[in-house]
């Protein structure tokens, strides 16, 4: 029987293509097309499709809502989102509506085979390109929400950090970084305060959670 389609795409050229293309192959039956997002939720229903190739951008309901109707009906659906858009809000829009894949509309015919292939073993799959956009889009995440101790402290600092939970004396990582004790003492009462933490033992858990210092070290 193959792999149960459903295409939606406000345009219908688009559509017509494509089932031409899946009709040819004997893995895929198209069991329906769907002009909107409002359609694409009352034909997802009615026919249970195992993938829908999602337009992400169309009028009276978009395919990020459609996708996140028709998942709440039918969990098990695989939705691969199919735009020529490449801002991270439509990307990020559809993942988050739970699309398993998103496919740029340059992509050939052969990429949404391989799409279609992925999502069905429960892989997400991704243009060429458009992971470049997540990993940027993970980063600005992680400087702007960045609460680790190589944010928080000076190098110094986290240098002095990491040698108190070893374990070594104010004496001994003064005799190591060639300061003096009462230097060593303030740079612990600033890390403290920094880090919010009230002891060594704190400290040395701190370390460990951060990957400062390894038990196994």
């Amino acid at each position: 029987m193959g792999i149960k389609l459903l295409i939606v795409d406000d345009h219908g050229i688009l559509r017509d293509g494509l089932r031409l293309l899946f009709e040819s192959q004997p893995d895929f039956q198209v069991v329906a097309e769907a002009e909107n997002g409002r359609a694409a939720v009352e034909f997802a229903k009615k026919h249970r499709p195992d993938v829908v190739i999602m337009d992400v951008s169309m009028p009276g309901l978009n395919g990020m809502e459609a996708t996140r109707q028709i998942l709440s009906e039918n969990p098990s659906a695989k939705i691969i989102g199919l735009s020529e858009h490449v801002d991270k809000k439509y990307i990020l829009g559809m993942l988050r509506a739970g699309a398993s894949g998103y496919l740029l509309k340059s992509c050939s015919w052969d990429e949404i085979v391989k799409a279609i292939k992925a999502v069905m073993q429960k892989r997400i799959y991704l243009s060429e390109g458009i992971d470049d956009i997540l990993i940027r889009h993970y980063m600005e995440l992680l400087s702007k929400e960045d609460t680790s101790a190589y944010s928080i402290l000076s190098g110094r600092e986290s240098e002095v950090l990491q040698l108190l939970a070893e374990g070594k004396t104010s004496k001994e990582i003064a005799f190591m970084l060639n300061l003096s004790s009462k230097t060593v003492d303030v740079f612990r009462f600033k890390i403290m305060k920094k880090l919010g933490l009230n002891s060594i033992p704190e400290l040395t858990k701190y370390a460990i959670r951060e990957g400062i210092i390894s038990l196994e070290s």
